[in-house]
């Protein structure tokens, strides 16, 4: 039977090869097909491909704002006709290579009920806003007046937005948000009546599309990793680095930032004579404004004038790789923007000069141009929320290059800024005559600045002198150029350069240390970003620990000798005390809550650790029934294990962990935890190791990560971290590959793997076979406490089914505490702890675990009292449950 299906599927295969591609078209893609046919024939047989449409075919057809309700039908005629043979060619290209992928995931049904539905609704919106918001948009609602709308686009906006509700999160998000930021500019800056049906269009299909799938559109702030929340904040920065230089590129733009377009404009050779019979005509104010500014260069100043949009795109590669020199970069440009701004709307706004002269440049600009004064608040707004995204997110970009990078750069822009302006007075001198009028030495030492700085800083100033020779050309707008690309080239290679540990030959002290000595299953963790080190007196010996709300808390046990422990731990108190901090051990095992026992100390367990001691492990019998299903089916599968070292794995690997990560992560809805959690930054280290379930098709379906866990030298143990498994791949990946690297580990010779703990679980167990005994001792106060707020949590991150899934492997558990100095600083070092796990929590998202709490309470007790829990009762898929897969 199975030979025989191959042999159907060869056919059906060989019997496609042979269709023509306007048939294969037509059978993917029907829909589309027929909104070609829809799109051509009329012009056809019309005559106006070329003529475009005229007379009472276009009052018939073509879309304004006057449109409805009288020609009501060309909310859907209007997309099946265009303004010549460009339109045409445009048109076809965006339903070929958007349309046919959007119904091949949408279905042909779907598709054309979310174009044509998408495409009524953003022109039946529009032109409603055209209507109402005539009396506040001022001049612009004038323009919108006299424009109108043809074409697919609008349709295929909002098909496309619609066919993203298919995808994964991950992918849904980066798609809507480079269209949004993309037709949200156009709309902003150019104006125009179809930019903004187009919008409208591709909001409507952002609703429509989970409602074609029996879904309720969500609307909420994405949850993101760091990662994704870098590319995210470096997209919008992009974007809004275009937005200016559509401005210039767009001459008749309307839209409510058009006035950048008299900051940058597209820029074309005037002599002074036409300046002088320009700026002498009252009339002609902005005509005079704007040939100043293509004065002052020429072709070099289409550079110049998008110095800052440049910059800014520099600046975005930059945060995407999380540096925080490029976050200190955009934070100037966009300041620097908006102060440009505010001085340019500020001069637009005060009267005119003595004897009703106009003012120079932007000055000499009517407010009425404008409509209105509020129109000219706007451009100074977008710099401003800019200003306010960049300073929110100020913690995602902490990464830092290594030392004297900077110190580097800056002698080097020096030295070529130096060099440029030796080079423009020492030619500029020979090339005298060149230049109107002919400029001595003090008149190239003054224009030296205006050669380096961006056009628009220096608009109002009336150039001194001018070049009209072709070298003086060459040289008057070449300095700048050369500059600037040669800064933005040192400034990219910047980026390139390794990341550089803040803490840099502490960390390495500390790596050598843990390496040499003994180390638990979780000194791996102190290696990573955000802790700080202390070192023991005799230096054997190192704490990890970072700073927060006055605690100085711990991460693990102190890492050294274990004859030192009690020293190490009076050492590390005296020095917090000494700082004013209350130290607090964190996720530490039982040898050092009795060191700090003696001392007076209190402890309360807040974890179990699930340990696999390697040596005689087997999975048979009837308990490992699940993970000899899960062993036996990814075969069945052509699922295999593949191990990898993260920083080597291939480009093509690397994009998809990255996915499969972003996308877990996103359905979440909650902020990526941190601290004793590991992400995508935590196994980017050659020393951890990756197990990656993968089929013949290269697609991989999950990965794990192994921190290792050394004594004297030697790794002797490995433990579990990072955890991701895609959506739609092999369910049981996780068993799988968590059995498999034990069987694995074993075979190599170590004793012991460590599954990690779940903070805030615990199961308890009178006698079970192949764990260890923990005794049945009534709570404290505060381990009732720890023991509600689990129960809390538990819809919302799963801690507790998290470690009844790693009881499926039979571990022994071993009891993890936090221990403390002072009960009366534990409001303190609980609110210490939320922020070393949620360090860029936001308001909104506490709201939101809040509700989430709240709404959805956990029935029965978060702890499992049975003497042999059921497979059968751990739920199908914890790991997708449980934010950054916690141990």
């Amino acid at each position: 039977m199975k030979v025989l299906e191959q042999s159907q599927d060869r056919l059906r295969k060989r019997e496609s090869g042979l269709r023509p591609a306007w048939l294969q078209a037509w059978i993917h893609a029907p829909v589309t097909t027929i909104f070609l046919v829809l799109l051509w024939v009329p012009g056809l047989l019309t005559g106006t491909i070329l003529t475009g449409l005229h007379g009472t075919l276009r009052s018939a057809a073509v879309v304004t704002a006057s449109s409805l309700p009288g020609q009501w039908w060309v909310v859907a005629t209007g997309a099946f006709w265009e303004r010549g043979l460009s339109g045409y060619l445009i048109g076809t290209v965006l339903l070929l290579i958007v349309g046919i992928p959007a119904e091949r995931r949408l279905g042909s049904i779907r598709f054309a009920v979310a174009g044509l539905t998408a495409q009524a609704t953003g022109i039946v919106a529009v032109i409603g806003i055209v209507h109402v918001g005539r009396t506040l948009m001022g001049s612009w609602s004038v323009e919108l007046l006299s424009h109108s709308y043809l074409g697919p686009s609008a349709l295929v906006c909002g098909a496309a937005l619609a066919a993203t509700a298919t995808l994964g999160t991950l992918w849904r998000r980066r798609i809507r948000l480079v269209v949004f930021a993309l037709l949200i500019l156009l709309a902003l800056y150019s104006g125009s009546f179809p930019d903004l049906i187009r919008l409208a269009a591709a909001t409507a299909g952002a609703f429509l599309g989970p409602l074609l799938f029996g879904r309720a559109p969500r609307i909420g702030v994405p949850v993101t990793s760091r990662r994704e929340a870098r590319v995210l904040v470096a997209l919008i920065v992009a974007a809004s680095a275009i937005g200016p230089v559509l401005a210039g590129l767009l001459p008749h733009a309307v839209g409510p930032l058009a006035v950048l377009r008299y900051l940058f404009t597209n820029i074309q050779a005037v002599d002074p004579q036409t300046l002088q019979a320009l700026c002498t005509d009252p009339t002609q104010a902005g005509d005079c404004a704007a040939a100043q500014m293509q004065l002052r260069a020429g072709a070099g100043g289409i550079f110049m004038s998008i110095l800052p949009s440049v910059l800014l795109l520099v600046a975005a590669d930059g945060l995407r790789r999380g540096r925080r020199f490029a976050w200190y970069a955009a934070l100037i440009i966009q300041s620097a923007l908006a102060i440009l701004a505010g001085s340019y709307i500020a001069a637009v706004l005060m009267p005119a000069g003595p004897n009703n002269s106009p003012n120079e440049g932007l000055g000499a600009i009517d407010v009425t141009t404008f409509g209105h004064p509020l129109s000219l608040i706007l451009p100074l707004l977008l710099p401003i929320l800019l200003l306010v995204l960049l300073l929110a997110t100020r913690g995602l970009f902490h990464v830092s290059a290594p030392p004297k990078t900077y110190r580097h750069l800056t002698q080097a822009v020096l030295a070529t800024a130096a060099i440029l302006s030796t080079i423009y007075v020492t030619v500029g001198l020979l090339l005298a005559p060149g230049f109107t009028p002919v400029p001595g030495l003090p008149a190239l030492l003054a224009d030296l600045p205006d050669r380096f700085l961006p056009l628009g800083y220096a608009l109002d100033l009336s150039p001194a002198f001018f070049p009209h020779s072709g070298a003086a050309v060459v040289l008057y707008e070449g300095i700048g150029i050369i500059f600037w690309t040669i800064t933005a080239v040192l400034i990219l290679r910047s980026f390139l350069r390794p990341a550089h540990n803040i803490h840099g030959a502490d960390s390495d002290r500390a790596r050598n240390l843990l390496k040499a000595t003994q180390s638990s299953s979780l000194s791996w963790m102190t290696l990573w970003n955000g802790n700080s080190y202390w070192f023991s007196s005799s230096g054997n010996s190192f704490i990890a620990y970072r700073v927060l709300s006055g605690i100085a808390l711990t991460l693990g046990p102190p890492v050294g000798p274990s004859a030192e422990l009690r020293t190490t731990i009076d050492e590390f108190t005296h020095h917090a005390a000494d700082k004013g901090w209350t130290p607090c051990f964190y996720s530490v095992p039982t040898d050092t809550k009795e060191a700090t026992t003696d001392l007076g100390w209190g402890s309360v367990q807040v974890a179990q650790e699930t340990i696999l001691d390697l040596p005689g492990l087997s999975f048979t019998g009837k308990k490992f029934q699940d993970i000899r299903t899960a062993l036996n089916k990814a075969a069945k599968e052509g699922i295999h294990t593949h191990w990898v070292s993260y920083p080597d794995v291939p480009l093509a690997i690397a994009d998809q962990i990255h996915a499969i990560s972003e996308e877990w992560v996103a359905d979440q809805k909650m902020p990526e935890m941190g601290f004793t959690l590991g992400g995508i930054e935590e196994i980017n280290d050659p020393e951890v190791r990756c197990l990656m379930a993968i089929d013949d098709q290269h697609t991989v379906h999950a990965i794990t990560s192994w921190l290792p866990v050394y004594r004297d030298g030697a790794v002797i143990g490995w433990t579990l971290d990072f955890m991701r498994r895609r959506n739609t791949g092999f369910r049981a990946s996780i068993e799988f590959l968590i059995a498999s690297a034990a069987l694995t580990f074993k075979d190599e010779g170590y004793e012991f793997i460590s599954l990690s703990g779940a903070p805030l679980a615990r199961i308890e167990f009178h006698s079970v076979e192949g764990a260890s005994s923990i005794p049945d001792q009534r709570l404290a106060g505060l381990d009732r406490l720890l023991e509600r707020l689990g129960t809390l949590l538990e819809p919302v991150y799963g801690f507790t089914s998290l470690l009844l899934f790693k009881s499926k492997f039979r571990p022994r558990y071993e009891p993890l505490y936090m221990v403390y100095p002072d009960a009366a600083a534990l409001p303190s070092i609980a609110n210490a702890i939320g922020r070393a796990y949620l360090p860029n929590v936001s308001l909104l998202q506490s709201l939101s675990l809040a509700g989430k709490i709240i709404r959805r309470p956990t029935k029965g007790k978060s702890k499992g009292t049975s003497t042999q829990p059921s497979p059968r009762s751990y739920p199908a898929n914890p790991i997708k449950r449980l934010q950054e897969s916690e141990r």
